[in-house]
């Protein structure tokens, strides 16, 4: 069950931990990434939302954040973040709409699940180059802005299959998996960074850490053939799916300035399943 700050996610801002600030969520028109441009948006974010190709639900997108959120900001950028000049584009278009960028989230993923003898080399260079790869361009673009200004935050979306591993998801599990080391090592970079140019103290910091869900209802997780899904819905001790809304919930709790002795550090909403 949502709290009563996570329910009115989608219902107008209600809070200002985050205003002025401006946010770049990667996949943020569908799904979790939606969610999490909702909850920041709810606390005073300025939202830029990336998508790869769906013009027709990106412009749903705007409509909807306009009539949840009159008040906010919000622009939608389209790239292919598995190519690493469309990341570059992206956030060089997210700074020239709004003049700053404080907060990135690489939520953006996608899956091509085949069990190892059967994926091709397309099947695992695909999910590698958005699933980690381009997490990874992004940052680095953000992270020239971020360092200059000695303040940021990058939220990396990882999964619980990251952790566990799952048959038919080699491809997806390393690159979640490769999303924690890159987490920490961008985490130390940045602090060494920070502290040799002098900017160490400036408030509230740059931070790097990153949230691990679990079974979100999501329409991926719709997808997922029924005698399936039964079974891991039985694997999850809270016994039910998360709702992307307490994904968001934990991303929006990093995003704030009260956030700014964490980093390099992975958070699970998951509902127990990997005690």
């Amino acid at each position: 069950m949502l709290s009563e700050d996570d329910s009115s996610i989608g219902r107008g801002q209600v809070g200002t931990k985050l205003a002025g600030r401006v946010a770049l969520v990667t996949g943020g028109i569908r799904g979790i990434g939606e969610a999490i441009c909702l909850s920041l948006a709810s606390q005073g974010a300025t939202i830029a939302a990336g998508y790869s190709g769906n013009a027709e639900r990106a412009a749903s997108f705007l409509e909807e954040f306009a009539a949840a959120y009159p008040e906010g900001t919000a622009s939608v950028h389209q790239g292919n973040i598995g190519i690493p000049g469309d990341c570059r584009r992206v956030v060089q278009e997210v700074l020239d709409a709004h003049g700053r960028l404080d907060i990135l989230v690489n939520n953006a993923g996608v899956t091509v699940d085949k069990t190892v003898l059967k994926m091709t080399d397309d099947d695992w260079q695909k999910v590698i180059a958005v699933n980690l790869s381009g997490a990874f361009f992004t940052s680095q673009a953000a992270l020239k802005h971020m360092l200059e200004r000695g303040s940021g935050r990058i939220i990396n979306v990882s999964s619980i299959i990251g952790d566990t591993g799952n048959i038919g998801q080699t491809n997806y599990a390393a690159s979640k998996s490769g999303l924690l080391g890159m987490t920490k090592s961008l985490a130390l970079e940045t602090a060494f960074l920070l502290r040799r140019s002098g900017k160490l103290d400036v408030h509230p910091g740059l931070t790097v850490n990153a949230v691990s869900p679990g079974v979100i209802a999501t329409e991926m997780v719709q997808a997922i053939p029924d005698k399936i899904r039964d079974a891991l819905f039985e694997d999850i001790p809270l016994h039910r799916f998360g709702d992307p809304a307490e994904v968001a919930r934990v991303v929006h709790f990093l995003a704030a300035d009260a956030s700014a002795f964490i980093t390099g550090q992975c958070w699970s909403v998951n509902g127990g399943m990997d005690m």
